[in-house]
């Protein structure tokens, strides 16, 4: 037997307060009612307009005399009804109780719906009678396939799973109904947008700024690309608690005209879906409880009902981290909550309906304590049915967040506890009861009491051990990301310090090396991901002081990482450059070698040839004066080889390097002087066996030649030492608002350029200046396919860092300050981003083309192949006989 002495405390509502919420409570029925009229008024309007029919105008008053619900289902079964010719009373009766016959025969289910009330006007029941037929023909029969498939009878539950299943890469939304989890607009456009994600971009529907343009959007999408009517106002749907039966009708239209594959585990979901679920017109309700309510004490014994904390809010900060900084942003919420006002009648939804009426105060009193006592064992059941606190960060936030939901919950409940007790407390004082009454009420009470006390208890007992392992937890991550960042950090200042090059080799192990840190950075990035919103407890005594270190040391952390993620995606961009301009180098050099070699050779060989024979002297000269021409169009490449050296020396800046480039073209000036020497010397020996005139045009020409080629070569080595002397000087960073704005643009501004380097690398792949015949452009082919998939989530990148530039753009002019830079670098990245794209769309028509190619010479080889395989069996043959039946055979071979 539990003690009985305690004091209680609990809510009072007054009369005034009561008798508004009692309005407010009826004002929303009637407008549901005025929703459901409206929508079922479009929905058989639709119908009449697949025939042609002319359309109703009221429901109640249309329908009363039967011939328009007849015609209905003439539309609805696909044959014509017999009507009756009168408009007196019973012609309207027999017109209606012919329907009801011809929906049962179809298997609508009729509950208490009589031809009398329909002709009568009955607004309630003529509103199910068309539910029942929306419900059969609408729902029932598109979605009957799938429960068949599924062996599943209810369509409202394979309905939300197929939602549900739709949605679920939509972190934020969370349908667990056909009402409230509409109201917002979010899944209507999430909805849509899963299965057919080209007819709008998802970040039109995050810049609406309330359900009413998402509703708007949402619709209108429905109906110009679906061809669904707009069976739905967006006012209607943009309350508290929208019309579940209209919203079913509506997404069944969606289910029709969508892909609705439906599997096992998303019903077996939704079956498990918590049976107390925190939505937000409970928020709502309990904001309205705090604004229409007093608190009293009442003397009964000696305890107190406390609810789980005074006024309770949620407990926690959020923060967002990127690889520009962590960032403080407001806890995410639906802007429908605050977009209502609060004296709007269908924001109101009175917590504490009071006692059944019609009863005698003990029976009302019973009948109050049943439904708390049925409420608080399912809300213990929900606290027992919480899984154990997870050693994952993840997987704890989950649990955090459910169980803020779930303590809001308790709050919104305590008006109900605390109406029982004042209930039971009146009947106490009241002396009405009888000796075993009292005693029976005051053990309820004290049962109630200390259930609840119980369950306050344990669920604040939970949230605490949640708080302190989230905390941990999240402690934890920052200390090993932290001690990564020392590590990189240390990592990344020993690869600086090294000196690029000086070989080709050296720069792709470098770029080794480079490789292994970006895979280094994507892994960490896991454990950036994870604290994309960090849960911070707020201790009541502290207040906002409490998070202000933590805040720092998030946004010391965030500066490290993007540090070293500008830092990592710049020097991979240089590699890559000097890489291109050195293996054009490397060949370029190579061929100018070979060039030379066989120069050298050629003229050699004619030094050793006599001068006896002039047929043999005139050809002499004819290579001599070819071998002249040549040296006068190879200029181009030692000019091009000086450029390069530049660009390479300019980029690496290593003495080392230096020295040897300098070197290499050195080596090539005093071959070409020494050829041209050659040539010269070789050309005057052979002009003396011919005419004096001939030798003179030979010598100036040749003469006129190697000075201008020495010159330029000169020339070119002087120029290329000064360049390699002087690298440009870099150009200073200009100083950039510490603002979130920027750093998110430097984020998407790095993201972007590094997803066009590495691209270009792949497109500028050599294989592409190589026309093929045979063998296989398969892999080259797929790594640009790669490309082609991952551009337009860069394109979306490229529209928020263009967003993000033009924003800061106006921020800093407003302040007055210089935003040159922001612009250049967003013109700059448009500017690339359109030279990438077409680079693209050409590497993708060169290899469809070259696909081409190789199947032509693949099936040219095999007709080739067929051919000589003919020829070679004809040559194989005997001579046509001469006689019939030898040739015959002979004939069936060919054949």
């Amino acid at each position: 037997m539990l003690s009985s002495t305690c004091i209680l405390g609990c809510f009072e509502i007054s009369e005034q307060c009561l008798a508004v919420l009692n309005s407010f409570e009826a004002f929303k029925k009637d407008e549901r009612e005025d929703v459901q009229k409206k929508t079922f008024t479009k929905w058989i309007n639709s119908q009449f307009a697949k025939t042609r029919r002319s359309p109703i105008d009221d429901l109640f008053t249309d329908l009363c005399d039967g011939r328009r619900l007849l015609e209905l289902l003439e539309v609805l079964v696909g044959h014509e009804l017999v009507k009756e010719r009168g408009f007196t009373r019973v012609h309207s009766l027999n017109n209606v109780n012919r329907a009801l016959q011809i929906l049962q025969k179809n298997n609508v289910d009729l509950v208490n719906i009589g031809g009398a009330d329909i002709v009568d006007g009955n607004h309630k029941l003529t509103l199910g009678l068309i539910w029942s037929i929306i419900l059969h023909w609408q729902v029932k029969d598109v979605m009957k396939d799938v429960m068949a498939d599924l062996q599943q009878t209810n369509s409202e539950k394979i309905l939300l799973s197929w939602v549900r299943q739709s949605l679920k890469n939509y972190k934020d939304l969370n349908v667990v109904n056909f009402s409230s989890s509409w109201a917002d607009g979010f899944a209507f456009n999430a909805l849509i947008h899963s299965h057919r994600p080209e007819l709008f971009s998802w970040s039109v529907v995050e810049q609406q700024e309330n359900p009413i343009e998402r509703l708007y959007h949402a619709f209108s999408v429905a109906e110009k690309s679906l061809g669904i009517d707009r069976l739905l106002d967006p006012e209607d749907v943009a309350t508290i608690h929208p019309d579940k039966k209209s919203i079913i009708m509506y997404v069944t239209s969606l289910f029709k005209v969508l892909p609705h594959g439906v599997s096992l585990e998303a019903i077996q979901e939704v079956e498990t879906l918590p049976r107390a679920t925190v939505t937000k017109e409970e928020h709502v309700l309990y904001q309205t409880q705090q604004r229409y309510s007093q608190q009293i004490t009442v003397s009964v014994a000696q305890s107190r009902v406390r609810s789980p904390s005074p006024s309770y809010k949620p407990r926690f900060k959020s923060y967002a981290f990127t690889q520009a900084a962590y960032v403080k942003t407001p806890e995410q919420q639906r802007k429908f909550l605050t977009a209502q006002s609060p004296d709007r009648p269908d924001e109101l939804r009175a917590s504490q309906s009071p006692l059944p009426q019609g009863l005698n105060e003990l029976e009302s009193y019973q009948s109050a304590l049943e439904e708390v006592l049925t409420w608080l064992l399912s809300a213990e059941d929900g606290l027992q049915a919480q899984p154990p606190i997870s050693s994952l960060v993840e997987e704890v936030k989950e649990q955090f967040h459910t169980h803020e939901g779930y303590m809001v919950e308790l709050t919104s409940h305590q008006g109900s506890v605390g109406r029982v007790l004042k209930a039971g407390s009146v009947l106490l004082s009241g002396g009405q009861l009888t000796d075993d009454e009292e005693r029976e009420v005051r053990e309820q009470m004290n049962l109630l009491n200390s259930r609840w006390e119980h369950l306050r208890v344990a669920s604040m007992e939970r949230q605490s051990r949640l708080h302190e392992v989230l905390m941990d937890l999240q402690h934890q991550q920052l200390k090993q990301l932290s001690d990564w960042l020392d590590m990189t950090e240390i990592r990344i200042k020993r690869m600086g310090s090294q000196p690029l090059g000086p070989e080709l080799d050296d720069i792709k192990r470098q770029i080794e090396e480079q490789k292994l840190l970006q895979e280094d950075l994507e892994l960490e990035q896991v454990r950036v991901n994870s604290l994309t919103h960090m849960v911070v407890v707020v201790d009541e005594n502290s207040g906002d002081g409490a998070t202000a270190a933590l805040e720092e040391k998030l946004q010391n952390l965030g500066e490290r990482w993007a540090a070293i993620c500008k830092w990592t995606e710049e020097r991979w961009v240089l590699l890559q450059k000097i890489l291109l301009c050195w293996q054009n180098f490397s060949e370029e050099q190579l061929l100018f070698d070979s060039w030379l070699t066989q120069k050298e050779e050629l003229v050699q060989s004619i030094q050793r040839s006599g001068t006896n024979d002039p047929n043999e002297v005139a050809a002499n000269l004819r290579k001599l004066a070819i071998l002249k021409a040549d040296l006068e169009l190879k200029r181009q490449t030692m000019d091009k080889l000086c450029s390069l050296v530049q660009d390479l020396l300019s980029n690496i800046k290593s003495k080392e390097a230096s020295g040897k480039l300098e070197a290499k073209l050195e080596k090539f000036a005093q071959r070409w002087d020494k050829l041209v020497q050659s040539l010269q010397l070789t050309s005057t020996k052979f002009s003396t066996t011919v005419t004096t005139s001939q030798s003179e045009i030979t010598h100036t020409t040749m003469a006129t030649t190697v000075t201008k080629v020495t010159t330029n070569q000169k020339k070119m080595v002087k120029h290329t030492k000064e360049g390699m002397s002087t690298p440009p000087p870099q150009k200073k960073r200009q100083i950039v608002v510490d603002s979130e704005l920027r750093k998110r643009f430097d984020v998407d501004f790095t993201e972007i350029h590094s997803f066009m380097t590495r691209s270009e690398a792949v497109l500028q792949n050599p294989e592409f200046s190589i026309s093929r015949k045979e063998g296989s452009v398969a892999d080259l082919y797929e790594k640009v396919l790669a490309i082609d998939r991952e551009k337009p989530e860069k394109f979306r990148k490229l529209q928020e860092a263009t967003r993000s530039a033009q924003a800061l753009v106006d921020q800093l002019t407003s302040d007055g300050q210089n935003s040159e830079d922001i612009q250049q670098a967003a013109q700059q990245l448009r500017a690339r981003w359109v030279d990438f794209c077409a680079l693209l769309a050409e590497r993708l028509a060169w290899l469809a083309y070259q696909t081409k190619v190789l199947a032509f010479y693949n099936l040219f080889g095999q007709l080739e192949q067929a051919v000589a395989t003919a020829e070679n069996w004809l040559k194989l043959q005997s001579p046509p006989a001469c006689e019939p039946e030898p040739l015959r055979i002979q004939l069936e071979r060919c054949r």
